[in-house]
């Protein structure tokens, strides 16, 4: 049995992939223990692994309406929380595990873990080539840099890096990474593509954006919403906690939740409207969904995972200042082309082939 510890924090979808590796660890008998932010003992307990409550975090609220400014000095704190880093230092000494392994956004833990001489592996939950290309050139990270915590330098200190993504979407798929770098696939809880409506009935749509409150993510959710309002379309919205569904005007042909588990709806969809995030864009693939994806946020990866499923072929990139009628005609598109479909069903394919959990499981108990 081989004791892995995860340091995470509560930054909206980076958990489910260390979840679902978790989950695999712990059906194959191992030991399996997280440090991360109180709130996410549910889910972490649920998978059958130990969990304790960070004691000295920086707080951490994404779903949390702020600026610009406070945004970036909110994942500036997090990011190189010391508070995080010694406390993993201090569950180490207090009871060494096997293997350690940290969330990509903690720096400072990643860097801790290294000096302290733990067999310390990253885990990436998105694009390898984002957090290794235009990640390093944002604001966020220039203050970072100059603390002494480069996201490239902090990374290559760990013995490995996990990226739990598909490897011929990640445009870094192809890197060796000095042997460093190795690709799970996507972590998603999916065994059969989707089955849209038959022949008759109107196709079912997905429109969910993302748990954290980007600026202008209310409005273009509105933009969407006045897009449908006349297409033959079954549409359903899950806002997440950043926006009221009570502040949304919602047309006829459209539900709105609060949270809907998306393993529940996206099997009875047709298309996805998403903003780019890797975890629900890859459920959305492998669920053979193709989607239309309207970036939120400029220095985060969503524009470079709606570029990837364009140039797949499986979805189309606009922007988020789309009017309603260019939003709803990307989305007729994705919905009524063959070809979008099709390529959408391949890419789904490939990503539950790779069975990502189980796959990222075998590559760390080898690595132990």
């Amino acid at each position: 049995m081989t004791d892995f510890l995860f340091a995470t924090l509560d930054a909206g979808r980076n958990l489910p992939p260390a979840l679902g590796i978790a989950r695999e660890l712990v059906r194959d008998g191992h030991r399996v223990r997280f440090l991360g932010h109180a709130r996410q003992a549910g889910p972490i307990e649920a998978a059958g692994a130990e969990f304790r409550a960070y004691g000295h975090s920086q707080p951490m609220a994404p779903a949390d309406h702020m600026s610009a400014l406070q945004q970036i000095s909110m994942m500036v704190s997090v990011f190189t929380d010391a508070g995080i880093a010694r406390e993993l230092a201090e569950e180490a000494r207090r009871d060494p595990p096997d293997v350690v392994i940290v969330d990509c956004l903690l720096l400072a833990a990643i860097d801790a873990a290294a000096k302290a001489g733990l067999r310390t592996v990253v885990l990436v939950h998105s694009f390898y080539a984002f957090f290794d290309g235009p990640f390093r050139r944002t604001p966020v990270t220039a203050i970072i840099a100059a603390r002494g915590l480069g996201p490239r330098h902090v990374m290559q200190r760990a013995d490995r890096i996990l990226v739990c993504s598909d490897p011929l979407l990640d445009p870094a798929g192809s890197a060796n990474g000095n042997g460093k770098v190795g690709w799970s696939g996507a972590v998603v809880e999916v065994q059969q593509p989707a089955n849209p409506a038959p022949p008759g009935l109107w196709p079912r749509v997905l429109v969910s954006l993302s748990t954290t409150a980007f600026p202008g993510q209310e409005a273009f959710l509105q933009k969407a919403l006045n897009a449908v309002t006349d297409l033959p379309l079954e549409v359903v919205v899950t806002t997440g906690p950043a926006i009221d569904p009570a502040g949304l005007r919602a047309p006829a042909n459209t539900i709105v939740h609060r949270y809907l588990p998306h393993r529940d709806v996206m099997p009875d969809c047709s298309a996805v409207i998403g903003h780019g995030g890797h975890a629900t864009t890859m459920l959305a693939l492998a669920h053979g969904l193709p989607l239309v994806i309207a970036p939120m946020h400029p220095m985060l990866d969503q524009r470079m995972v709606g570029k990837a499923v364009q140039d797949a072929g499986a979805g189309l990139l606009i922007k988020a200042s789309s009017s309603p009628g260019e939003i709803g005609r990307a989305l007729m598109t994705v919905v009524d082309s063959a070809i979008f479909r099709t390529a959408a069903s391949m890419v789904g394919r490939r990503i539950r082939a790779s069975d990502g959990a189980r796959t990222g499981a075998r590559l760390l108990a080898e690595f132990s």
